[in-house]
């Protein structure tokens, strides 16, 4: 009789050691599963960040090369194509940017904004003060992106 008592707590131990086992594995696992999809969720909005800071940024320099031949027609209508074909191509990357991040990104669009302001500069000077204030917005944007992807990299640890 204590033979099979010993043989049946020797079997619930080994049943509990597996189950607790079972677990512990189970648990380190999910853990692992949401800290890999959460670094696969911060690297696709690192991308769109990215992305959407370059598009607009050769937007901006099509933008003022069309503005500096607008004196010339032939030359003003091959830099519009090209600024309109980077426009799509901002616009493409700040659709992106709202998607993977799922909220308004405000300060994105005020920096996209900031194209028709280059666009109906009077003059040279004032053409010089809108480049400044697209590149504020440009820098704006990219430190609150910044903060954005180190923000959850902080909470994870």
């Amino acid at each position: 009789m204590s033979a099979v008592l010993g043989g049946l707590i020797a079997v619930l131990g080994t049943l509990l050691g597996s189950f607790s086992t079972y677990l512990f594995q189970q648990r380190t696992a999910m853990r692992t599963e949401a800290v890999t999809h959460g670094e696969r969720l911060r690297q696709e909005r690192l991308a769109a960040y990215s992305e959407f800071a370059g598009a607009v940024t050769e937007l901006k320099r099509a933008v003022v090369a069309a503005w500096l031949r607008r004196s010339d027609p032939a030359e003003l209508n091959q830099a519009r194509i090209e600024a309109d074909r980077l426009g799509a191509l901002a616009e493409t990357a700040r659709f992106r940017l709202r998607l993977v991040s799922g909220q308004p990104e405000p300060l994105a669009d005020a920096a996209f904004a900031h194209m028709d302001a280059l666009r109906g500069a009077a003059d040279q000077a004032e053409l010089k003060i809108r480049e400044a204030e697209f590149e504020a917005a440009v820098s704006a944007f990219i430190t609150a992106a910044a903060e954005r992807l180190v923000a959850p990299r902080r909470a994870a640890l």
